[in-house]
């Protein structure tokens, strides 16, 4: 789209109820801006497969600056901005209805009903569904990050996403010893660490029953070896233990996802929607 007509555009974005008038401002795989309305860019566009539409921004001073997360879910990287997103994305990552990330991918542009201004917002995330749908997310490092700009942005978003069967949230973040387990885990979360064939299996044999860490992957074989392959089965949900509560040795760990699902649906709902398990 041409830079006339794309400023053309913009000026005619226009927020109705419910979200209609909402336009949709994204780079395609060509690097050429373009914008549709909402409603036709959520069913059209894949999202999950786009570079950012606007880079984050690197502030002088700053103990953090803009990084890449190696997603499991996609084999591909994703650009991230903060500590507080990174954690989000690790969330994200382990959620295995979650089938595609990106971030940035796309500018939201409205008029302001009371004023008239156009307004925009780009939301830090969009995570695809398993089942088609998406989630435009923020990663606030606390809930009153981004102030009243934040809050009325929200507004908008939580009706244009409902108004496709979306979502949009301010993903809170995960309590401290969450956050400091993902981050373990999550350095196992790359297939090589799933060990030799069988190893995965014999780790399902060996935690049928709830047993300590330790004693499980004794049971297998050599620690060096299989204790990686636990992490990583731990990552992928293949084991299961209370992630609010410190990883070490003698934790309890079991193979049976339904004695696990209280606290993997606890942990999924702090960086999904929260209607999901």
């Amino acid at each position: 789209m041409e830079g006339h007509e794309h400023s053309g555009r913009v000026q005619q974005a226009a927020a109705g109820g419910g979200g209609a008038g909402i336009e949709a401002a994204f780079v395609t795989a060509g690097g050429q801006v373009t914008q549709l309305p909402w409603d036709q860019a959520a069913v059209s566009v894949r999202f999950e497969d786009l570079a950012p539409v606007s880079a984050f921004p690197v502030l002088p001073g700053r103990r953090w600056g803009p990084g890449w997360w190696w997603s499991a879910t996609t084999g591909r990287h994703v650009v991230h901005g903060s500590a507080a997103m990174r954690t989000q994305l690790m969330v994200l990552d382990r959620n295995p209805d979650v089938t595609g990330l990106s971030a940035r991918p796309v500018r939201l542009l409205w008029r302001d009903v009371a004023n008239g201004r156009v307004r925009s917002w780009v939301p830090q995330l969009f995570a695809r569904y398993a089942d088609g749908t998406g989630l435009l997310a923020d990663c606030p490092s606390s809930p009153a990050v981004g102030g009243e700009r934040a809050q009325r942005a929200r507004v908008v978003l939580e009706a244009a996403c409902a108004r496709v069967g979306w979502s949009y949230r301010r993903l809170e973040p995960p309590p401290a010893v969450v956050a400091a387990n993902l981050r373990w885990l999550a350095g196992y979360r790359h297939p090589r660490y799933q060990g030799p064939p069988g190893l995965q299996a014999a780790l399902a044999a060996a935690f049928a029953a709830p047993r300590p860490l330790a004693d499980g992957v004794a049971v297998v074989g050599d620690s060096l070896q299989v204790l990686p392959a636990a992490y990583h089965a731990l990552w992928c949900g293949h084991l299961t233990t209370p992630l609010d509560e410190p990883l070490h040795e003698r934790v309890l760990i079991c193979a049976d996802a339904e004695r696990g699902e209280g606290v993997e649906r606890r942990l999924s709902n702090v960086g999904g929607d929260s209607e999901r398990g």
